[in-house]
């Protein structure tokens, strides 16, 4: 690999069989783990997508009831690229997703339903990288994913998920963040032409952001997320928590 300290990661553990992958809008499980989900998929494994949004703020110049129509079909294209096949939308608000009591909620009754050992999000620090502010969506829905692990097996925090038939669920063993500097890492040299396939399904949405050919833009994103063009082994990086 590139990456100087590349060599220093470590492995994430294979020891999950169902993995939820949350995130807060459509294509950003593609701008980030979409190598690493269509490596496990092709290993057996089960991975599931749950976005907060229908990204219906995401594209300018398109109002935002046929973003969402165009972005949810997008994603659903996307999504046959990497083995999944579960998609769900919770149709919180783009652009306006708050920390709070209704997202954790919202969260921990799918964790509960999906029943993940496994559960995959999005970096949300305050910066990307260095000089590069992270959206505001981002900062709060991660903050909320971690909480709502909690949440989701504790019988006391949102009794009414229970009485709803949701039982509380304690098991999943870890949380991984797609975070640039993430220490650990899955080796995802098989899951990249899946990976730009993935993200050129999001057409309209690239188109709006670059005068550059849709193809190009998701190869030079998929090479940034997993190290760089010329990376010999290309990896997805992650923190882990658990």
């Amino acid at each position: 690999m590139t990456d100087p300290d590349a060599a220093e990661l470590t492995l994430l553990p294979d020891d999950w069989q169902r993995g939820l992958v949350l995130m807060a809008h459509p294509d950003d499980p593609e701008y980030g783990v979409a190598a690493a989900v269509a490596c496990w998929t092709a290993a057996g494994k089960d991975v599931r997508y749950v976005l907060a949004t229908r990204g219906e703020a995401g594209i300018a110049g398109l109002p935002p009831a046929e973003s969402a129509r165009v972005r949810e079909q997008e994603q659903r294209r996307a999504i046959t690229h990497v083995g999944v096949s579960e998609l769900e939308f919770l149709d919180h608000r783009d652009g306006q997703l708050e920390y709070g009591i209704a997202l954790r909620r919202d969260l921990a009754a799918v964790i509960r339903r999906h029943r993940p050992e496994l559960v995959v999000t999005m970096n949300f620090a305050d910066t990307w990288f260095p000089g590069a502010w992270n959206s505001a969506d981002h900062r709060a829905f991660g903050r909320a994913v971690i909480d709502a692990v909690a949440d989701a097996a504790n019988e006391w925090i949102f009794p009414e998920l229970t009485e709803q038939g949701l039982e509380p669920w304690a098991d999943v063993r870890r949380i991984a963040v797609n975070a640039p500097t993430g220490r650990h890492a899955v080796e995802v040299s098989a899951g990249v032409d899946a990976a730009i396939a993935s993200l050129a399904e999001h057409e309209r949405y690239l188109a709006a952001l670059s005068d550059a050919p849709v193809i190009e833009q998701a190869r030079r994103q998929v090479q940034m997320a997993t190290g760089g063009a010329d990376a010999e082994r290309p990896v997805v990086r992650f923190d882990v928590y658990g």
